[in-house]
């Protein structure tokens, strides 16, 4: 295996020594920052930082996530795909998930995925594992329904659960048929892939964009994007656009036993299919990598990378999905991009929970062809490891079209009257004292409620996307209804309108606003008044409560009442209350700490009850294709399985609908006792939870 390269190690996502405290809260600046830049990058077509940067941001999440797993947050990158889709389009719903894939930066990385495979599936080291292995297209990924043959609707990604409706836009499209050729195709087919642009084809696109006077693109992945959500289809049209298909999402009927088969009978029905290569070891998948980058220069699209997928989909079917990407597939990336330009000014942004973050304002500087004038410095220990200072020329990276790094700084070009740079004591925004706790990085404003950073970053992500996601409700507007002294809290917006009625200044009249945007704004509040538990529960902005963690808990109680009793009782450490949330999969002493804290402060439950007078919340219901025996049921396994790994095995427990807990509780339903099963069984025993064996298990889903 090759040498780590020496940029990367410079981001080697070190976790030891990290307290869960500063863990915690360097996972909630890592969801906001990349939910920030997933929303210039999916909906706005104008990223910020490079490919490599983005990637550097994600790969520092889940190196935390792995080490301290019971942190992980619901608003984690790593639980969700992309952005929302745009409200120019109608959206659609996947019926199957349309899920992105996780990273790979070096030879090690991909070492450890197929390591990872061969530990799911229990393979024996001599069993030979095929990966197909195919270039990245840098567009964007779009999903094609045939039915009978016929194409009846395109959409975009979206979240990954929901996307835009391109389908006029995508049948402007030359390479993709309107209607499948040959025969046996599926009734029902859902092919998956990636609508680039060529690069002599951008060439001519700017070109005739300048000839116009039109705006000219950064890169071919953002004027393919551009081109394809276009409003107009008859500008799809204008647009040189080209289509690979690389997989599939619903079909009525299998495509085959593996991915090779699969993809020869897309392409024999008129597909186009993105070239690749089946490779049978480490060193073939390697060698691979390494020819296509080197080509790289001389192809005539973009490419960002390879991906590996396992070739045998019966495989794949076993080893499903972790959050937001399959087991069996993974992103082999290229090399950040990097340059060299001026740092001007460090300034502060204070986040909604009072974190006070570095950003670099850079002399602007075109890197992997974005233009890039602002870098994150993450925090005052960044600083100071680095020594950054304002005027100090730097080389920054940008890692995946989102937020670019500092790399370095070149001390040989610091100016001769540079001084360090002097982290605030106190908070620009409110003027708190701002203070860095024993072992923890961040620095955090002490202003709490009268803060109004803290204040206005709470209630964008109280109508964020993955929260109540209100329409016409962004940054501006929340920011303006705050200084204007219309709303405080969250149950504020939802009395906006009767407000409104008795205003001296009617918010139609306000500068920027008007009466369309006024009524739309009224009409998308009070859509919201029902609202999902889990949504609910993300949107109060609990520290380390993120979106996934939210669902578990909403999937786990079913109402909010019985979260409130719960965070109630627990305070008693011997309540069964304690014990029952403890033994959740994926919640920590930590996690529940805060979760119990939030509901234990009296403002907090001022809000909360404020929100239910305006509110409906429905109870959270588990949506599974088929019910089975142990549908809702509580499972925990213990001990040495034999026809299957631990992380196999909860996977399908959780896919057939089960609960899979940590610990046995009084609440458990059954632990699953493999071979050497210990105190956990024991426990079973002592508590008479039932008690099955391996067989008994299997016997029992089916």
């Amino acid at each position: 295996m090759t040498k780590k390269n020496p940029t990367f190690a410079l981001f080697n996502p070190e976790t030891e020594g990290l307290t869960p405290e500063h863990a915690a809260k360097e996972l909630k600046i890592l969801a906001e920052e990349i939910s920030r830049h997933d929303k210039l990058y999916y909906q706005q077509d104008e990223p910020e930082v490079t490919d490599a940067e983005y990637d550097i941001l994600r790969r520092r999440n889940t190196a935390i996530e792995q080490h301290f797993p019971q942190l992980v947050r619901d608003d984690s990158p790593t639980s969700k795909v992309g952005a929302a889709p745009s409200s120019g389009f109608s959206k659609v719903k996947h019926s199957v998930p349309m899920l992105s894939l996780g990273n790979a930066f070096d030879d090690e990385d991909v070492a450890e995925f197929l390591a990872r495979i061969r530990r799911f599936l229990g393979l024996g080291k001599d069993e030979r594992v095929d990966i197909f292995s195919e270039p990245k297209i840098d567009g964007l990924s779009c999903s094609i329904r045939y039915e009978k043959g016929v194409l009846v609707q395109a959409a975009t990604r979206g979240d990954g659960a929901v996307g835009e409706n391109i389908t006029d836009n995508v049948k402007t499209i030359a390479c993709i048929p309107h209607q499948l050729s040959g025969s046996g195709y599926p009734d029902i087919l859902e092919v998956r892939g990636e609508v680039y642009m060529r690069r002599d084809r951008f060439q001519e696109l700017n070109t005739n964009q300048a000839s116009i006077g039109g705006k000219a693109f950064a890169n071919p992945r953002n004027a393919a994007a551009g081109s394809l959500r276009q409003l107009d289809p008859s500008i799809t049209a204008a647009r040189p656009l080209d289509f690979y298909a690389y997989a599939w999402g619903e079909v009525s009927d299998p495509l085959g036993q593996s991915l090779t088969e699969a993809r020869s009978r897309l392409e024999s029905w008129g597909l186009p299919i993105n070239p690749g290569e089946l490779c049978a070891s480490l060193d073939d998948v390697l060698k691979f990598y390494r020819g296509v980058m080197a080509d790289r220069p001389d192809l005539d699209h973009e490419i960002d990378g390879i991906v590996y997928k396992v070739n045998r989909l019966d495989w794949q079917e076993r080893l499903g999905f972790v959050s937001r990407a399959p087991r069996w597939a993974i992103a082999h990336k290229f090399p950040a991009e990097q340059a060299i330009t001026r740092l001007n000014e460090i300034t502060i942004q204070v986040g909604r929970t009072g974190a006070l973050t570095p950003v670099a304002n850079l002399e602007p500087i075109t890197v992997g062809g974005v233009v890039v004038s602002r870098a994150t410095l993450h925090n005052r220990d960044e600083i100071e490891r680095k020594d950054v200072r304002e005027g100090d020329s730097i080389v920054i990276q940008r890692a995946g079209d989102v937020i670019p790094q500092v790399v370095e700084v070149l001390l040989d070009k610091r100016p001769e009257n540079s001084t360090p740079y002097p982290f605030p004591t106190h908070c620009p925004e409110c003027g708190s004292q701002a203070t860095q706790e024993d072992g923890e990085v961040v620095t955090r404003c002490t202003g709490g409620l009268i803060c109004p950073a803290q204040a206005v970053e709470r209630l964008k992500h109280f109508v964020s996307r993955n929260a109540f996601d209100i329409e016409g409700l962004g940054d501006k507007q929340i920011k303006f209804f705050f200084e204007q002294g219309l709303i405080k809290s969250p149950a504020d917006l939802f009395k906006l309108a009767e407000k409104d009625k008795n205003s001296l200044i009617p918010l139609r009249n306000q500068p920027g606003w008007g009466r369309q945007s006024a009524e739309k704004l009224y009409s998308a509040l009070e859509t919201k008044r029902t609202i999902g538990l889990d949504r609910f529960i993300f949107g109060l902005g609990i520290p380390q409560i993120g979106q996934a963690t939210a669902k578990l808990l909403a999937k786990t109680y079913a109402t909010l009442d019985r979260i409130e009793e719960v965070a109630r009782q627990v305070h008693d450490p011997e309540s069964d209350a304690l014990q029952e949330l403890l033994a959740i999969d994926g919640i920590g002493a930590s996690m529940a700490g805060d979760l119990i804290a939030f509901f234990g402060e009296p403002h907090n439950q001022e809000v909360v009850a404020a929100l239910k007078e305006q509110l409906t919340i429905e109870e959270f219901i588990l949506e599974v294709s088929n019910n089975s025996p142990v549908t809702g049921k509580t499972v925990v396994f213990t001990g040495k399985l034999q026809t299957m790994s631990r992380d196999e095995a909860k996977a399908k427990a959780e896919s057939l609908g089960a609960k899979v807990a940590g610990s046995v509780s009084k609440k458990t339903d059954y632990v699953v006792a493999g071979a050497d099963a210990g105190s956990k069984l024991k426990k079973a025993e002592s508590l008479g939870v039932t008690v099955l064996t391996e067989e008994d298990w299997h016997e029992l889903v089916g």
